[in-house]
């Protein structure tokens, strides 16, 4: 079990990396991009790898902010329920997000399966290639969500009060 927390620790740690340097990339790209238009100088790939990090850091930050929990909630309706009752509620939204998420990534690779003939129109590569952020990020997520499930379903059935970090609060 802890060779499993320290690859997904691991990969957390990747995927903000990588999020980070495409992120700086994309803000790069789009500013020389617009510079050296002043001087009348095209770069047409420009567009389209802007296209192609963009959705991959859209995605990426997207699945950071789900799984530090910065994604913005409605709790006005149970803020005052039992602590049991919460859980109970926030178990039931966990499922319906996995479900919805499943659903996106078996779609999303059928969807990249058919755009793997289709390429961008000043680079050489797939446009499967940006179908695929969102197949990532989606599974990713789905094992964030795995991950919230079980530790809320441990503090529902927990009888001590000693507090245990979860895996999500240790990363």
């Amino acid at each position: 079990m802890n060779f499993i927390r320290n690859v997904y620790k691991y990969f957390c740690k990747a995927e903000v990396a990588l999020c980070c340097v495409g992120f700086v990339a994309l803000v790069s790209m789009v500013f020389l991009s617009a510079f050296l238009r002043f001087f009348r100088v095209s770069m047409a790939w420009n567009i389209d790898v802007a296209m192609l990090l963009l959705a991959w850091t859209a995605f990426l930050g997207a699945d950071i902010a789900y799984r530090s929990g910065q994604l913005v909630g409605m709790d006005i309706l149970v803020r005052n329920f039992p602590r049991k009752m919460q859980l109970i509620v926030q178990i039931l939204v966990f499922l319906i997000i996995l479900a919805a998420l499943c659903i996106i990534v078996y779609f999303g690779f059928r969807l990249a399966y058919f755009d793997r003939l289709r390429r961008f129109q000043s680079l050489p590569i797939p446009f499967s290639t940006v179908t695929l952020s969102i197949v990532v990020a989606s599974a990713s997520m789905a094992v964030s969500t795995v991950i919230k499930i079980k530790d809320r379903l441990i503090e529902l059935f927990r009888k001590d009060s000693g507090s245990q970090p979860s895996l999500e609060e240790s990363i």
